[in-house]
């Protein structure tokens, strides 16, 4: 015996009909519906959330403290150690933001920042909107240069 597509029916028992309510008297579920006499849980619309009322005990959303802000013009950089720029340039190439990208060292649309982590051999030419100190003087001390680009 084969299975068509319209003979497939769910198992016994595994639906159920729908229960249409307001109906009338005789459904069983006529005038208030099966939602009682008045108040906010009668009412169309009623979505009140688990955590909105407490009891008359202080609602949790005013508990808990409200401290700290995010600042609206905070710039995100995507950072990268000098350590990794020894591994993967050759001595005497240029370091730009694009070619960071292209070896998957940071993101897109990110400002780039270099950071002093690890130890740098080759002389290499780093351009980046950002350095720290350490990172600046670790290029320098390796004979390369490091120039901040806007």
């Amino acid at each position: 015996m084969t299975v068509e597509l319209h003979d497939l029916q769910p198992h016994e028992g595994a639906t159920r009909e729908r229960k249409r309510v307001g109906r009338g008297i005789g459904s069983g579920k006529g005038k208030t519906a099966g939602k009682g006499h008045k108040g906010q849980k009668s009412r169309s619309g009623d979505r009140t959330l688990p955590w909105f009322f407490e009891g008359g005990q202080t609602p949790l959303h005013m508990r808990i403290p409200k401290r700290g802000f995010r600042p609206v013009n905070k710039v995100e950089y995507s950072v990268v150690n000098v350590g990794k720029l020894d591994e993967l340039f050759e001595p005497n190439e240029e370091v730009t933001p694009e070619k960071l990208l292209q070896k998957g060292l940071v993101r897109k649309n990110r400002p780039v920042k270099i950071l002093g982590d690890g130890e740098i051999t080759k002389p290499l030419i780093v351009k980046a909107h950002k350095f720290s100190k350490s990172a600046k003087e670790k290029i320098e001390a390796a004979g390369g240069q490091a120039v901040e680009i806007s």
